[in-house]
């Protein structure tokens, strides 16, 4: 045999060429797959995570594109009820009974019968918890009559949130072609329900629900599995994926993700913790600084020049006197913020819609800022302060300029 030392060194060429294609290609499968959406990622794929504190989007993906929510219109159904238990029309020891319709509800559910009921803090814990369709239709039923009614009201609340393109069909996310939303609607979603609710939003950080000698566990494990966070709502249908909304706090950062479209609960939780964590470090935390108060408060605004009648003047009289509610010491000199202030009020609920209105009223300036209610003492009487904080100076009196002009009360003050 001869040996031909040419062909040799031609097939050891070749090898060598095969190889590094083959070494080319793998590397080029690690960077794509790097660089590429998660492994959930699909049409129905969307991501966003803001800071509640000043609204910044930090990442997003696919924001607006409307897809299905699932089970995250429950978020919105807890609004409904915490409106109705704040306002006093509910209570949490009020009885929502459960109708045929409710009880026929596909799973996941709590197969409560026709005729029976279940208090409204149970309610609220088997949506958060269980994600109980039936449920969700009774506090439909109980709050509008019927679950279409219903459904209408919660499309109404979200457009009054800034949620442009969100649209409830039901109670519950099950199926229904009509209804969508879109992960940066389902973040505004996630901020209001603390913001507007905060003496219900505890509810979100229950991890399990005991009901009739069964425990139910929450399905979102990131309350368990990622440090901080303390809500909010999973979901998931064979046409939306795995969805989740998340709430998550460390260091004075508090950030909201949410994510549509994952593949399996466990690679969407993945995700969702790798954008979060990624965020954390990435955002400045909070510090807070100790200032000296002056010798004198700063000076009242001017009303603006505009026809009042009586009642109106009287009205306002009445809102720029809780400046005198102002403790020495919330009044800061070198202030690294600003605040404004919409009234003082005897009741809650009074206050609470205050913060409302004046948010609608200032929406470009107030749109994600959360209200700050707190009580003050005028003399032996104890009154709801309502606060916006954490504003730029331009921001703050903007906004009190919007106020102004639809006939409401404002100042605006320094913060440290």
């Amino acid at each position: 045999m001869s040996f031909d030392v040419a062909q040799l060194f031609k097939w050891q060429q070749i090898k060598h060429y095969a190889l590094a294609c083959f070494m080319v290609a793998c590397l080029s499968f690690t960077i794509i797959s790097t660089l590429a959406p998660p492994a959930e990622a699909s049409n129905r794929y969307a991501a966003i995570v803001i800071e509640e504190k000043t609204g910044r989007v930090l990442f997003s993906r696919n924001a607006d594109k409307k897809l299905y929510p699932a089970s995250l219109t429950k978020i919105m159904t807890l609004y409904m009820l915490f409106e109705e238990l704040d306002a006093g029309r509910l209570t949490l020891q009020s009885r929502l009974p459960i109708s045929r319709v409710a009880a026929s509800r596909s799973p996941s559910k709590l197969y409560l019968a026709p005729g029976a009921s279940i208090s409204a803090e149970n309610a609220i814990l088997a949506l958060v918890t269980k994600s109980a369709n039936d449920v969700a239709t009774a506090v439909g039923e109980k709050i509008s009559g019927t679950e279409r009614a219903f459904a209408g009201k919660m499309t109404r609340k979200a457009r009054s949130l800034g949620m442009v393109n969100t649209v409830f069909k039901n109670a519950s996310g099950l199926p229904n072609r009509a209804q969508h939303s879109t992960a940066r609607d389902m973040a505004r979603l996630g901020v209001a329900i603390r913001r507007d609710f905060p003496q219900y939003y505890h509810y979100f950080s229950r991890t399990k629900f005991q009901f009739n000698g069964r425990n139910y566990g929450n399905h979102n494990k990131l309350l368990r599995q990622f440090d901080g966070t303390d809500g909010i709502k999973t979901g998931f249908t064979n046409a939306s994926g795995f969805n989740l909304v998340a709430a998550t706090q460390r260091n004075g950062v508090r950030l909201i993700g949410v994510v549509f479209g994952g593949r399996t609960g466990a690679s969407r939780d993945a995700h969702m913790m790798k954008i979060l964590a990624t965020q954390f470090r990435r955002v400045k935390p909070f510090a807070v600084r100790q200032i000296a108060a002056p010798s004198a408060p700063p000076r009242r605004p001017e009303l603006p020049n505009r026809p009042q009648t009586k009642q109106s003047q009287t009205e306002l009289a009445s809102l720029f006197a809780v400046d005198d509610t102002i403790p020495q010491a919330d009044i800061l000199q070198d202030p690294q913020g600003w605040a404004i202030q919409v009234g003082s009020f005897s009741r809650r609920v009074n206050a609470h819609k205050a913060a409302l209105e004046a948010r609608r009223n200032a929406q470009t300036e107030l749109g994600l800022v959360p209200a700050q209610l707190s009580v003050v003492m005028r003399g032996e009487m104890p009154l709801w302060r309502v606060r916006f904080g954490d504003l730029e100076e331009t921001q703050a009196r903007a906004a009190c300029a919007a106020l102004f002009l639809s006939g409401k009360a404002c100042i605006a003050l320094p913060t440290g």
